[in-house]
């Protein structure tokens, strides 16, 4: 995968949030009338490229999560396998970044109230591997789904 494209009512809140998430800046351009950017995932934090994309006069975003007849856009999911070995202590650092940088003087696109988590971290058989699974909703409030696998392939069952 290359990346996932997103788009955003506003593209500074949604940078400011990715990058409490573990993401970077990599670029900022326009197409068009739309601010678009590249973020790229910090190494050790999380993997994967997204680009989130602003357009003018943004509709409200549906709520993915809640309502059990939306259709479109669902979630990103994020793979933390590689960077975390519990899915709850992870969340519970990104809770303290997210304090952090609400705290920090200047930052008004990040407050602790803007991580909202839609489901805590349970596990789930989903095929023939076990995961930890969580959702949080992003800065707009669509859902990103972060998983750990229990049983990497080759591990075996636990």
């Amino acid at each position: 995968m290359h990346h996932v494209s997103i788009r955003t009512a506003d593209i500074h809140r949604a940078i400011a949030f990715y990058q409490q998430l573990g993401f970077e800046l990599e670029a900022q351009f326009t197409t068009g009338y739309t601010l678009a950017c590249w973020m790229l995932g910090i190494p050790g934090r999380i993997d994967g490229r997204i680009e989130l994309i602003q357009i003018p006069q943004p509709a409200a975003t549906a709520d993915a999560f809640g309502d059990e007849h939306y259709t479109g856009y669902y979630h990103v999911s994020f793979d933390l396998t590689a960077v975390t070995s519990s899915l709850p202590d992870w969340l519970a650092a990104l809770r303290v970044r997210f304090e952090q940088a609400g705290q920090t003087e200047g930052k008004t696109d990040v407050n602790p109230s803007s991580l909202r988590v839609l489901l805590e971290p349970e596990q789930q058989m989903i095929g023939d591997r076990v995961y930890e699974v969580a959702f949080i909703a992003d800065a707009d409030g669509l859902p990103l789904e972060l998983i750990r696998a229990m049983n990497p392939p080759g591990a075996g069952h636990r």
